[in-house]
């Protein structure tokens, strides 16, 4: 029982450590996607037909 209590502890200040390390990075962030505008080929996968000029309905 002893021997749990700073293992414990060890495992407690590094995680810690870890969230506090993250939130200062913003490592999730890096990876995001940014939203892509429109090619030809992209807008025919949301059904948008790319023959037609964006100004005509």
């Amino acid at each position: 029982m002893s021997d749990l209590a700073p293992m414990l502890f060890s495992i407690i200040v590094i995680m810690v450590l870890v969230f506090l390390i993250s939130k200062r990075f913003k490592l999730s962030t890096r990876y995001e996607r940014k939203p892509k505008t429109h090619t030809p080929w992209s807008a025919l996968d949301n059904g948008i037909d790319p023959t037609h000029e964006s100004g005509e309905k």
